[in-house]
């Protein structure tokens, strides 16, 4: 049993990414690390695909109303400013 065990950490170890150090207590260390960087960024990831499908296909309100206004106001036609005369050179309104 135990030698299962050494053998899927070290699978696991592996997947996980080039040997860290010479030293297999150091390198294990940080295989944890990362073993443990990657199951909290596929939990959160978890969390977010759930919340989308929940709020898409699963709302709150059964009956969902979508309102839309239309306001009657037309706009008058464009109108252009009034022409000015040109600015003397550095001088300001």
């Amino acid at each position: 049993m135990k030698k299962q065990k050494v053998a899927a950490w070290r699978l696991v170890a592996k997947a996980l990414g080039e040997k860290a150090s010479k030293c297999d207590k150091e390198a294990d260390r940080v295989a944890l690390i990362r073993l443990l960087i990657t199951i909290q960024i596929l939990v959160t990831n978890c969390f977010i695909i759930y919340g989308v499908i929940r709020v898409n296909h699963f709302p709150i309100d059964k009956q969902q109303k979508i309102e839309v206004v239309f306001d009657g106001y037309v706009l008058p036609e464009y109108q252009p400013p009034p022409r000015r005369e040109l600015n003397k050179p550095f001088e300001f309104e």
